[in-house]
């Protein structure tokens, strides 16, 4: 794989705006070519949040080019597998994806960070990092290599931090734990002695059932509710601190991209920012509402225990500096992130954190 100089796209001080303009419509009599597309996608239709974003990325794109340039998305396995994306788009099996980079781990760790890295950036502060921190020039390198460009195309917002079928109140507890976690997650739960297993989406909840597996992650309430699972553990742990957000990424193959006209460029980029927004504010309406329920069922939410949560964070960022000592592209986006992330930091400590240990304290 080529290794390119990062550090010219994540630099601390780097202000380059990301900017994506607000394409016109095309008109009826525009000498525009008609244009049709497959995108293969990780998700089952199942997950209606993260598929209804990915429906409006193939709506605004037809619509606003008067029916001429079509996207027709395809569920997980209807082409390739959930982690058969990356592949399928480099190859220009089909011309696009929707994917995270969770799944391209062992291809390059580096792409944790266009979705997200343990302890990390919450929503606002993932998109800030993108769009004007330099990061998403960082991952369209890091994509490049496979012939991809890529956009953020979704966000599922802070998750939540698994079911388990047994309390977890210290870090001992963690000791031999199976447990479906995958990601850099899943390496950090292993550094606490977690037996962390592989398990596909369709099959976690009678993995629990069934007691192949103690624990499971998936993403929130809403989808959560769906799979089952809360019929499958009776505790439900926050924060999840393995995915403070999760932002998805719409992949294009590079010459299917290039052949577009510029116009039809432009909409696309436009209604991948749209899934971008719209996405995690579904999930925000869609999860309080699932919680509730959960909350006046039988499920007990618990939140991880301050001796746990120190532990995890010790672990990750162990990991980082592990990682980054011996691969150079890593440690190329690691740097300058975490430089961007202790302005962050600093910043919603004062304005956000402020206003939260009062506000959200005195509701209800």
């Amino acid at each position: 794989m080529k290794r390119r100089n990062l550090l010219n796209f994540a630099a601390p001080n780097t202000r380059k705006t990301v900017a994506v303009a607000v394409p016109r419509p095309a008109s009826a009599g525009a000498a525009q070519p008609a244009v049709n597309w497959r995108m293969a996608t990780s998700w089952p239709k199942s997950a209606d949040i993260v598929f209804g974003a990915i429906t409006t990325i193939c709506q605004r794109v037809s619509t606003a080019t008067g029916g001429r340039f079509t996207i027709v998305p395809y569920a997980v396995d209807e082409i390739v597998s959930a982690p058969g994306i990356l592949d399928a788009v480099s190859e220009g099996i089909v011309e696009c994806g929707h994917t995270s980079g969770h799944y391209y781990l062992d291809r390059n760790p580096s792409l944790a960070f266009a979705a997200s890295v343990p302890f990390g950036l919450n929503p606002q502060q993932q998109n800030a990092w993108l769009y004007e921190g330099g990061g998403l020039e960082a991952v369209q390198n890091l994509y490049a290599d496979f012939g991809i460009l890529s956009f953020p195309a979704g966000n599922t917002g802070t998750q939540m931090g698994g079911w388990f079928r047994r309390k977890i109140e210290t870090v001992a507890d963690l000791e031999g734990l199976k447990m479906r976690i995958p990601g850099l997650g899943g390496r950090v739960m292993s550094k606490l002695g977690v037996d962390v297993r592989d398990i596909p989406a369709h099959k976690i909840a009678t993995a629990l059932i069934d007691g192949e597996i103690e624990a499971t992650e998936w993403i929130g309430p809403h989808d959560d509710e769906k799979m089952g699972l809360h019929r499958a553990a009776p505790f439900y742990y926050y924060p999840a601190w393995w995915s403070p957000s999760e932002t998805f990424d719409l992949l294009v193959h590079r010459n299917s991209w290039d052949t577009l006209p510029p116009e039809y460029q432009e909409i696309l980029k436009t209604a991948a920012m749209e899934a971008n927004v719209m996405m995690v504010a579904r999930y925000h309406i869609a999860n309080g509402e699932a919680l509730q329920r959960f909350v006046v069922g039988d499920t007990q939410l618990l939140p991880y225990s301050d001796a746990i949560l120190t532990a995890a964070r010790d672990a990750a960022f162990e990991l980082y500096e592990e990682t980054a000592a011996r691969d150079a592209t890593f440690r190329q986006i690691y740097e300058p992130w975490k430089q961007f992330r202790t302005r962050v930091y600093r910043w919603n400590r004062v304005n956000e954190i402020g206003f939260a240990q009062f506000a959200f304290n005195s509701t209800d």
